[in-house]
């Protein structure tokens, strides 16, 4: 196991999952998961409180996941298994030590750097950044 967490928060994790990447099939959704267990554990930058996947997912202007309406209810068997997986230390690329994404406008590409971030490469219509090893040394 990557994190502890509740079997609520893995509920939490899978509906957030969906919320933000949906669209992006299962592989999208689990990249999403990712980000959100990295921000749990690293221990830099704007996430040196966030302790929990509980606080990750509502940490303050992160995720607008949280405002949609497929946030809310719970989550299915396959969206629990995926968020599973994440929690187990499954990664994947780019989403491996990131820390952020954004999906650009159709048709546009990823920025090269994003929040003083570098762009660590695109998903579908997410792209997704990561801090430099040494500024986050838990995320490496």
């Amino acid at each position: 196991m990557l994190i502890n967490y509740t079997t609520k928060e893995l509920d939490l994790l899978a509906r957030i999952m969906r919320a933000e990447a949906l669209a992006e099939g299962d592989l999208g959704m689990l990249m999403v998961g990712n980000v959100v267990v990295n921000r749990s554990i690293a221990n830099c930058l704007t996430f040196k409180n966030i302790r929990s996947i509980t606080d990750a997912i509502y940490q303050k202007n992160q995720f607008t996941g949280v405002n949609s309406s497929l946030f809310y209810g719970s989550a299915t068997t396959l969206e629990k298994n995926l968020a599973e997986r994440v929690l187990r230390g499954e990664y994947y690329y780019p989403a491996t030590h990131a820390l952020w994404f954004y999906a650009p406008a159709k048709n546009t590409s990823c920025q090269s750097v994003w929040y003083d971030q570098s762009l660590a490469g695109r998903y579908r219509n997410h792209c997704f950044y990561r801090p430099d090893s040494g500024t986050c040394k838990e995320l490496y």
